[in-house]
């Protein structure tokens, strides 16, 4: 093959050749030029023949495209545009056909414009000569032939280099430049600006990219850029880029600043000569702000086109790009008097956008703290000053205690455009998470590791790889995740890392990426749709942002999997960012940590869009790994995706991931706190919130009616009898066996059983969202007619109902429509599908054990019981005779109307009412709640009722850009199970930018069974609050208070109790026969002993909600009495766990500031601070007291005989004796505390009453005797990174401490009492800097607490109960050390054949002194 150079000169002079014979003469019916021609021409130029190899075939066809640049001014130069178009077709048909193409050509997609079409795109041009003409992909030059015949000057752009050559031999006196023409504009600056540019691009390959479908785009939107503003661009584009509904937002995209004068369509036909039969666009357009959206002239040839062509705009006036001063005004004193207000003049300075450092200033001391309001705080960068960044456009907060833990000092400086910082694409706390993100992509994990095949989880190994460090931004629903997210790829991408993968939750969030993305400079082409390719295909875009849903993630056929096919794409060195967008989805791994198909303990599979993730960030250990997401967690077990974190492994607290969970756990909710705030101050976590000033809560209650009472009454019955039908029918079909009481298929029952409690939740669930209807109606219409706008959430859309409904209808009945559904359906399909009738059969297995399995008869049929199939059918009929109860969603669409009510749910379909009443079948689409959602954004709909598999990534709040802008009263109907769902739904509502917060309604109803849905839910997010936001009362928003939470551990003990108190007769509220028979659970075992494993009170909370009202209501007031006795006791010892606790002070002193652990990576800190506390004592007021005693009916002023003082006495909760009966207490409230007294023991005590003057007078004097007084304690706090030392630190005390002095200082961490600072510190190989004080370890001893000597001790001391009287013991002692604490002052004393070792009562503090010195 000919080097290029020597190509391009053959070409030449065969192309002078073949013009020659254009131009010459010729008779009517001679053809001009042919394939041997062509031939003959490359020969003789070429100085051999193409069978030689002195040149290609492709070649000849070059030299005629060359020619016909070189022939065609001549030929039509002195023709009118009609005529030249008609000679120039006629020409075209005589001409051979291409019919041969080189590689260069198919990888540039060099497809030359025919030259009737290249006459025209110059026409429309309207080029004068005082224009500056550009082609960016010139080719052969045609195009540039027929306008460098009038421009002043003409400018040529030819990246393949053999056709670059031609230009060069063809235009001697232009330029001709060899850049990519989607780069035009940057490449070509410095050089005269175009004022009119003809375009023909490649359609769909690109340089950089290979295959785009957007290359045409991109070469056009560069173009424009290079345009001088007012020029003129021609532009022959692809048949798709039009504002298509697929294609609009690419169209608008490009076309931005610019209008569409004229738009033609040439038919398939137009480039038959090419070898090709596409159709093409021509489209005109000045730059010049306009409309984009144009009709279009469709023909099939280019003579057709411009018979039909209108009269074209003319070109709009030339402005030049850069600003000039305004003209001064000549003064007049008549014009003065005469003329008008003076107009402003705009002078628009050109905006830069260089791409640049983010400058910023580091922080040597973290900034205070903003200001705190109840469990938030103002949110405030701690660490990093960003000049010239905005605050965010909304207020954010961020948890009090997140707001007391600095993040460390960052050093990464990220790379970004210019304009991103000064015009605040970006605030500054987003701007943060780029800085930190950065920062913790830039070091790696502790230890090295291997992923082994077919596993999930690494293993350590000296020989393996390094894995970088990840970041998790945890911020709230509507605080600009996705931009953020953006942001930490286009600093990479800027970079020249130019792959990067975007997982999000589903495929209709494609458009928030790329409306994130647009949104700080990218193209929503640089977004790239997996789905583009199918599973086997290799992904053929060289570069770019793979956008992939959650579900697609884990999609896999035999040959292939998607997670292959990504991993293939992005390389075993990819070192690109790989967003978890909404990374709680992940959230089910945990169950598959080991192996694909491994369960965790017998218990649970993974889940597999969860295990996929996992290997995504195990397969490429480069990857920069970022979790986003509002609500990551709402149990520890989910944080299991998150494993670029280091929470567990080599150089933490915790060797595995199981040892993790498990030690978390066991620490509660206080644990799971501190990995927020130890992430955070580890620089790999950030969570802010939208601020919740100005939102209103008001819970929406609903009282049953006595008919709704009676309705949940038979239902209820209902239920029981299909669970006595069910036993039964375990018996009938051999599940079971009657006899023995012995399960046979323990499989089949529990399968069984599960479907029955599952399908009974949702039901009653159902019933009391139907319920609630009543109470709903009226509150719409009054937020209504107040000119808001409602909000409904819901999970429930009754589909799978409606689903099979329809299936069981006939052809006929379809058309005709007459369906009346309601919850009664969820029983009903239970009957059908679930409960069991199919008849087992016994034998026995291997280990000689009787067992149960399907039987089948000879014909291969299964086997149906009649008995359990006749009870079935029974339990059908009894139930459709009930009452029907309406599903929420439908009643709510059939009393307002379709038309007044948008629904964005995920159901596919729905029945409607059209205007004769009969019912339709309506289809429905993501594009649908698209539509919805616009509808009431607009204010065309006024209510919008949306669920979470429709809801998500949507955005229903007033936005200031919305039009319409009414407050939101947003009705949280239906929570669901899924905390984290809940929430995030409620953010819908509440987002940046907009007009006004909204007011959150919480629907509920006094049914007591109720609890068990909000139960669920405000566990939850106690643990949700403190794994993203580190502080547990941020989880529930305001709505939802701990007393919700019956799953907590100290509802827990309190069943245990009330099932004994049932178990002796002394509950009023059931029996224990009746209670088994209403629940089905059985407590007892043959001898009438309460079992040991008794029932959870998950599941005791299930079977409570199937009960008549009155029953419900009276089980749960013992039981709740039960569960205030135990929190009550916690309390008053002190074990209470109530998470952050803030303390504020007079003063704080730090007496001491022992450094126990230095983090080796990060360089982060734990300290063991001793505080010296100043604190005034807090004195309730009289006008405080006054106020508390006018709402009890008979206050009780009291004053104590012996001592003087007084209190107010009110009725305190009940507690519950282990008879089971009631005991009575009474709130004393004391000017400095409270104390609680049983009544019967407030008759015996030296309190009497006093009149209430009296009371008055004794109280205020008391309050000034107090009030001036200042106490000072010291105390001790562990502070800094807790989870390194999570198993040091007493598990005694979990009680988490915020303390502020008057100067704004605050000091957060773990409280460690003195009993166990030694113990504390020798765990950790630290020597102790203070002396232990023995009256406080005293003082603390003899409250109950267990102080340990510090080594080499080794023993503890503690409380123990002799022969009735309370003794100090020491615990533990060597018998080698008896002898020398008996010198002390200590005994011994044998009890039970062990010798016990005694600390005088009287002599305590000093052996102490003794033993701690």
């Amino acid at each position: 093959m000919t080097t290029t150079p020597a190509r391009s000169s053959a070409i030449l002079g065969a192309a002078r050749t073949l013009a020659a014979k254009l131009l010459s003469p010729k008779t009517d019916r001679a053809i001009p030029i042919g394939r041997a021609t062509l031939t003959e021409a490359m020969t003789e130029s070429a100085g051999g023949s193409d069978a030689a190899g002195a040149w290609q075939q492709r070649d000849s066809f070059e030299a005629l495209e060359v020619a016909l640049a070189m022939a065609i001014p001549e030929l039509v130069g002195k023709m009118d545009a009609g005529a030249a178009i008609a000679a120039l077709e006629a020409l075209a048909k005589e001409l051979p056909t291409h019919t041969v193409r080189s590689e260069n050509q198919v990888a540039f997609q060099q497809f030359s414009t025919p030259p009737a079409l290249a006459y025209l795109a110059v026409h429309l041009a309207k080029i004068t000569s005082n224009d500056v003409f550009l082609e960016p992909s010139a080719g052969t030059g045609i195009i540039a032939a027929i306008a460098g015949r009038t421009a002043k000057e003409c400018l040529l752009n030819e990246l393949e280099p053999t056709r670059a050559e031609l230009l060069e031999g063809l235009f001697s006196g232009a330029p001709v430049f060899r850049h990519d023409g989607a780069k035009i504009a940057t490449m070509l600056s410095g050089t005269p600006r175009p004022s009119v540019i003809v375009m023909n691009p490649p359609f769909s390959v690109s340089q950089s990219r290979g295959e785009d479908q957007n290359t045409a785009a991109r070469h056009l939107r560069a173009a424009l850029d290079h345009l001088l503003p007012g020029g003129r661009i021609v532009a022959i584009m692809p048949d798709w880029f039009s504002p298509s509904a697929k294609y609009e937002e690419t169209f608008r995209r490009t076309l931005e600043g610019a209008r569409v004068v004229l738009s033609l369509r040439l038919d398939k036909g137009g480039y038959a000569k090419h070898g090709t039969g596409i159709a093409v666009r021509i489209l005109v357009i000045d730059k010049v702000p306009g409309e984009i959206g144009v009709s279009t002239i469709n023909r099939s040839s280019v003579g057709e086109l411009i018979a039909a062509l209108p009269p074209v705009s003319p070109r709009a006036p030339l402005r030049d790009p850069t600003p000039s001063a305004a003209p001064r005004p000549k003064l007049s004193l008549f014009r003065a008097v005469k003329s008008g207000p003076a107009r402003p003049v705009i002078v628009r300075v050109p905006q830069a956008n260089e791409v640049r450092p983010v400058a910023y200033q580091v922080r040597d001391e973290p900034a205070a703290m903003g200001e705190q309001r109840g469990v938030y705080a103002d949110y405030r960068p701690s660490r990093v000053v960003i000049p010239e960044s905005g605050e965010h456009p909304t207020h954010l907060v961020e948890s009090a205690a997140m707001a007391s833990i600095a993040a460390p000092k960052p050093s990464y400086v990220p790379c970004l455009p210019e304009r991103t910082v000064t015009a605040r694409l970006l605030s500054a706390a987003q701007l943060e998470t780029v800085i930190y993100a950065g920062e913790a992509w830039s070091r790696d994990l502790h230890g090295r590791f291997i992923h082994p095949a077919g596993e999930v989880a690494l293993k350590e190994d000296p020989d393996g790889q390094l894995y970088r460090t990840g970041f998790f931004l945890g911020d709230g629903t509507g605080a600009g995740k996705g931009r953020q997210a953006a942001a930490c790829i286009l600093d990479q991408w800027l970079k020249g890392n130019r792959r990067h993968v975007w997982i999000s939750k589903n495929a209709p969030l494609l458009e928030d990426a790329q409306r994130d993305w647009t949104a700080i400079g990218g193209l929503p082409s640089d977004i790239l749709d997996l789905t583009r390719w199918k599973i086997g295909e290799e992904i053929t875009a060289p570069e770019g942002i793979l956008f992939v849903p959650y579900g697609t993630l884990r999609s896999s056929r035999i040959e292939d999997t998607r997670l292959d096919q990504i991993v293939r794409w992005a390389g075993a060195d990819f070192e690109g960012v790989i967003v978890f967008d909404e990374a709680h989805e992940m959230g089910g791994v945990a169950g598959g940590e080991g192996a694909p198909s491994q369960k965790l303990g017998g218990q649970k599979q993974g889940s597999l869009q969860g295990i996929a993730g996992v290997l995504l960030q195990n397969i490429l250990p480069r990857a920069r790994v970022l979790y986003a997401s509002a609500t990551g967690a709402s149990d520890v077990n989910n944080l299991a995706y998150a494993v670029r974190l280091g929470l567990w492994g080599p150089g933490t607290a915790f060797a595995t991931r199981e040892q993790f969970i498990s030690e978390i756990r066991d620490g509660g909710i206080a644990a799971m706190e501190l990995v927020a705030r130890d992430l955070k101050a580890s620089g790999l976590y950030l969570a802010r919130a939208l601020s919740f000033a100005g939102i209103e809560y008001d819970i929406l209650r609903h009282d049953l009616t006595p008919d709704q009472i009676a309705i949940y009454d038979k239902y209820a019955e209902s239920w029981s009898i299909i669970h006595r039908n069910l036993e039964t029918a375990l018996e009938f079909t051999g599940i079971v066996d009657s006899l023995e009481n012995k399960t046979l298929n323990s499989g089949a029952k529990a399968a069984a059983r599960s479907r029955f409690e599952g399908t009974k939740q949702r039901f009653f669930s159902q019933v009391l969202l139907a319920m609630k209807l009543p109470s709903i109606y009226p509150a719409i219409d009054q937020h209504l007619g107040e000119d808001d706008s409602v909000v409904v959430q819901l999970v429930s859309t009754a589909e799978s109902i409606l689903n099979r409904r329809l299936n069981e209808l006939e052809p006929a009945e379809r058309e005709a429509l007459d369906i009346a559904y309601d919850c009664k359906e969820y029983v009903i399909d239970y009957l059908t599908r679930a409960f069991p009738t199919r008849q087992m059969e016994e034998y026995t297995d291997d280990l000689g054990d009787v067992r149960s399995r399907p039987m089948w008869d000879e014909a291969g049929n299964p086997v149906i019981n009649p008995q359990a199939e006749a009870a079935r059918d029974e339990l059908i009929e009894y139930i459709c005779a009930m009452p029907p109860i309406p599903t929420a969603l439908d009643a709510l669409l059939e009393h307002y109307g379709v038309t007044a009510v948008a629904e964005v749910t995920g159901r596919s379909k729905r029945l409607v009412r059209d205007g004769s009443g009969q019912q339709r079948l309506e289809s429905r689409s993501p594009r649908t709640n698209l539509a919805e959602t616009t509808a009431f954004m607009t204010g065309a709909k006024r209510i919008l009722v949306f669920s979470d598999a429709g809801g998500t990534g949507r955005s229903y709040h007033a936005s200031l850009d919305a039009k319409n802008q009414q407050r939101r009263v947003h009705f949280l109907l239906e929570p669901g199970w899924r905390a984290d769902r809940a929430i995030q739904g409620l953010g819908r509502t509440h987002r940046t930018h907009q007009a006004c917060p909204p007011l959150f309604r919480p629907v509920t109803t006094d049914c007591k069974g109720e609890a068990r849905f909000t139960s669920t839910i405000a566990r939850r997010l106690d643990a949700l609050g403190a794994l993203t936001r580190g502080q547990r009362q941020t989880g529930g928003q305001g709505m939802f208070d701990a007393a919700d939470n019956l799953e907590s551990a100290y509802a827990k003990h309190a069943l245990h109790d009330w099932y004994g108190l049932l178990a002796t007769g002394k509950l009023k509220s059931t029996t224990l026969a009746e209670f088994q028979m209403m629940s089905g659970l059985e407590l007892t075992d043959q001898d009438g002993v309460l079992r040991e494993d008794l029932p959870p009170i998950q599941r005791w909370l299930n079977r409570i909600l199937a009960m008549k009202i009155a029953v419900q209501n009276a089980i749960f007031d013992e039981f709740l009495t039960l569960v205030e006795t135990r929190v009550s006791a916690a309390k008053e010892a002190g074990t209470f766990d109530i998470g952050v606790e803030t303390i504020a002070v007079e003063a704080c002193e730090v007496l001491s500031d022992t450094v126990i652990r230095t983090d080796p990576v990060t360089g982060a800190t734990s300290h063991l601070l001793e505080l010296s506390l100043t604190q005034r004592r807090k004195v309730l007021s009289l006008e405080r007291v006054l106020t508390m005693a006018a709402y009890e009916d008979k206050p009780l002023f009291m004053r104590n005989d012996k001592s003087g003082k007084v209190a107010l006495a009110v009725p305190a909760p009940s507690h519950m004796d282990e008879e089971g009966n009631y005991i009575r207490r009474f709130e004393l409230v004391r000017p400095l505390r409270s104390e609680y007294i049983l009544a019967a023991r407030l008759d015996e005590s030296a309190w009497g009453s006093v009149s209430k003057a009296e009371f008055s007078r004794l109280w205020q004097e008391e309050f000034a005797a107090d009030e001036s007084q200042l106490v000072t304690e010291t105390t001790y706090l562990a502070t800094g990174l807790l989870l390194p030392i999570w198993g040091a630190l007493p598990k005694e005390d979990l009680t988490v401490n915020r303390i502020v002095d008057k100067s704004g200082s605050s000091w957060l961490g773990r409280h460690v009492h003195d009993l166990y600072v030694d113990a504390t510190l020798e765990k950790l190989g630290v020597a102790r800097t203070v002396q232990t004080d023995p009256a406080k370890i005293t003082a603390a001893i003899l409250g109950g607490g267990t102080w340990k000597a510090p080594h080499p001790l080794n023993f503890t001391i503690r409380t123990s109960r002799v022969n009735g009287s309370r003794r100090i013991e020491i615990v533990g002692a060597e018998a080698a050390r008896i002898p020398e604490l008996k010198a002390l002052g200590c005994f011994t004393e044998i009890i039970a054949y062990k010798t016990r070792v005694f600390v005088p009562m009287d002599r305590v503090e000093a052996i102490l002194a003794n033993l701690a010195g």
